[in-house]
């Protein structure tokens, strides 16, 4: 099974961030602009937090909070599950299964290199699937 190295190799590395002391509206403008759903919390380049869109209904909207006053910091996630470049696809569907969580950020010595989201790692199971269909295809014809 392929690795998260070999997703963020054909997705990317491009991983978007906030401060925790940004609002929240920039938070979900951020996202907007970006089509993204969620934002790593970096400060002084340490991962903090993580911010979805799922935090910004359930702890602003059904709250009652304003987006505009609201930090950041008040209503991201901490501490946030992260993986490593060596992990294979399957052992971070686990970890997204048990945890309940949709995106997780790829650290290198504790460095943030990535983000890998669900759909990314279905994306690449499928690509996986349908190349190992293909090699029985040629076999079983050849």
């Amino acid at each position: 099974m392929a690795t998260v190295q070999q997703v963020l190799d054909r997705k990317g590395q491009e991983v978007w961030s906030i401060h925790p002391r940004h609002s929240v509206y920039d938070a979900i403008q951020k996202m907007a602009e970006k089509n993204i759903g969620s934002l790593v919390v970096l400060e002084d380049d340490q991962i903090v937090g993580i911010l979805t869109e799922r935090h910004y209904a359930r702890y602003v909207i059904l709250e009652g909070r304003s987006s505009l006053e609201t930090p950041v910091r008040d209503i991201m996630v901490a501490p946030v599950v992260c993986v490593r470049l060596d992990r294979t696809i399957e052992e971070c569907m686990a970890i997204m299964t048990e945890k309940r969580i949709r995106h997780l950020p790829v650290v290198d010595e504790k460095r943030l290199v990535g983000l890998v989201s669900i759909g990314d790692l279905v994306k690449s199971t499928i690509a996986h699937q349908e190349f190992t269909i293909e090699q029985l295809i040629h076999y079983i014809q050849g």
